[in-house]
């Protein structure tokens, strides 16, 4: 790696000090269902995000609570000694992707098919610090 690369990369690093992410990947449910959840806690603070998606009773949401609090514990592993609520954590971005697709066959009549996608999404959840 050239030193100008080296330097821009360890100048980034320096300011992404007090963000972290998590990361779901081929999650079974549609994206545009899991949009639906993740519109919901985008751009607020975690422990509200956490309460709304605990109380929610959508499917979807079980998932990224789960992935919400990964991302917490890679924050508190990132920066050790300081507490959640101090640091003022909020959900920065949400991002929902689609992932793969099952093609399954469903019969039709008269020796038709007709053709099943089961859609799976792929979610990133990055958390700010801000002070």
């Amino acid at each position: 790696m050239g030193a100008r690369k080296r330097l821009r990369a360890e100048k980034i690093k320096e300011g992404n000090g007090s963000v972290a992410f998590a990361k779901l990947n081929d999650s079974p449910i549609a994206p545009r269902k899991m949009r639906l959840v993740a519109d919901l806690v985008r751009g607020m603070e975690v422990n509200k995000a956490l309460n709304v998606l605990e109380h929610n009773s959508k499917f979807a949401s079980k998932s990224l609570s789960t992935l919400l609090r990964s991302a917490i514990a890679n924050w508190e592993q990132k920066n050790e000694g300081e507490s959640i609520e101090e640091a003022n954590l909020i959900v920065s971005r949400i991002e929902v992707g689609g992932g793969t697709m099952l093609k399954r066959i469903q019969a039709a009549p008269q020796g038709r098919a007709h053709r099943i996608r089961k859609r799976s999404n792929h979610v990133t959840i990055t958390v700010d610090g801000t002070k």
